[in-house]
């Protein structure tokens, strides 16, 4: 299974073009990831025949969310269940990087009530024990984790992952993201086991209003200050190619 991270509509698009069967659905990229629509939610789930996982996550940074943050959470994951998301991406963390228990398995309830998978996102690869809170986890009875194998990049926490798959596969299942590409994703998967891959397939796109006589709204830096990023078709095309 490769799944493509989509910040858009378009994204969508493209990802199912290039191939893929399942996205993970998100605004602002550029942050890491945030709450997509219902009304693009509703596009996708229309114009395609993706699988689609929706992430919930209110705010860039880390995990560990006030109340009032934890309230909205709620609020969208059952507004993006109501309208067909196959299941949802969440992390919830203590202020000491501990898997929060209560919140999780709340969500973990929330979204089994509509029949759909619940996956516990890269929060994860904060946690100070990895061991522990694959555990805990597992014992919340979420679906599956996404994880770099608490590293950067999934490259160099590949020997943490196959462990991971080794020692816990067959109770909860490992997606391996962050930095997957065409070049490397099977023999990442071939090293550590794993049947899924998470990736973002990432192009530019140009758009001259980013910058004006004394104003700017660019994110990314040279060369692509005046670009957004997307999902590349052709880039999911040659990932799908290598691995399939």
């Amino acid at each position: 299974m490769i799944e493509i991270c989509c910040g858009s509509y378009e994204d969508a698009r493209m990802a199912e073009r290039g191939g893929a069967d399942r996205i993970e659905l998100n605004s602002a990229l550029f942050l890491g990831g945030l709450t997509p629509s219902a009304g693009c939610l509703k596009l996708v789930k229309k114009n395609t025949a993706l699988k689609v996982i929706a992430m919930v996550r209110p705010r860039s940074a880390g995990f560990c969310y006030t109340e009032e943050e934890t309230e909205q959470m709620f609020a969208d994951a059952e507004e993006l269940l109501k309208n067909g998301s196959d299941g949802i991406a969440f992390g919830f963390l203590t202020e000491d990087r501990s898997i929060h228990g209560e919140r999780t398995a709340k969500m973990v309830e929330l979204i089994h009530s509509y029949g759909k998978e619940a996956v516990f996102h890269r929060a994860f690869d904060c946690v100070t024990d990895g061991r522990k809170g694959i555990e805990e986890l597992i014992r919340l009875n979420v679906d599956r984790v996404l994880t770099s194998g608490m590293k950067e990049k999934a490259v160099e926490g590949a020997d943490m992952i196959r462990e991971l798959q080794k020692t816990y596969g067959k109770q909860i299942e490992i997606l391996a993201g962050s930095g997957v590409n065409p070049e490397n994703a099977a023999w990442l998967m071939e090293y550590t086991g794993v049947t899924q891959v998470h990736s973002s397939c990432k192009g530019w796109k140009y758009d001259g209003t980013t910058t004006g006589e004394g104003v700017h709204y660019r994110y990314a830096e040279a060369p692509h200050e005046n670009d957004y990023d997307v999902v590349d078709e052709n880039i999911v095309r040659k990932l799908v190619d290598k691995v399939k």
